[in-house]
Parts: C-alpha cells; sequence; structure tokens
C-alpha cells in the first residue's frame, strides 16, 4: 500500500486552516511540524503543513494528490 505525501502551503489566513482540516477530514495524517516563512516579495506570511496519507490505489504521478 502506498503512502502518499503533500505539502499544503497557504498564506496565513484561515483558509490555510481550512485546507488543512479538509485534508485530515478525508484521512490524511499530519507529518511533521508547519512552517511559517515570510514572502518578501508579495510582504504577507505563508503556512506549510506535510501530510500523508496511505491509498489503495497504485501511485501516479498524474494523481491529484488533494482528491484522494
Amino acid at each position: 500500500m502506498p503512502t502518499l505525501y503533500r505539502f499544503i502551503t497557504e498564506d496565513d489566513t484561515s483558509q490555510f486552516c481550512h485546507r488543512v482540516s479538509e485534508a485530515l477530514s478525508k484521512g490524511w495524517r499530519l507529518q511533521g511540524d508547519p512552517s511559517m516563512a515570510f514572502d518578501a516579495a508579495r510582504g504577507v506570511m505563508r503556512c506549510g503543513q506535510a501530510v500523508t496519507k496511505e491509498v489503495e490505489a497504485e501511485y501516479h504521478p498524474d494523481m491529484k494528490l488533494g482528491q484522494q
């Protein structure tokens, strides 16, 4: 059973929390700590969170990970 990996990124807004919460509701699991960095070009903080999920399907690079 392959393990899929995603890194969810978003500006530091509630949308980031919603995207991570949606992934968790679909069976993804948090992998490590969240990260934050300042995007100087845009003048905003950015957040990131790695998530993983074991799936029955065979991995293929064309998979839409967010839909798994």
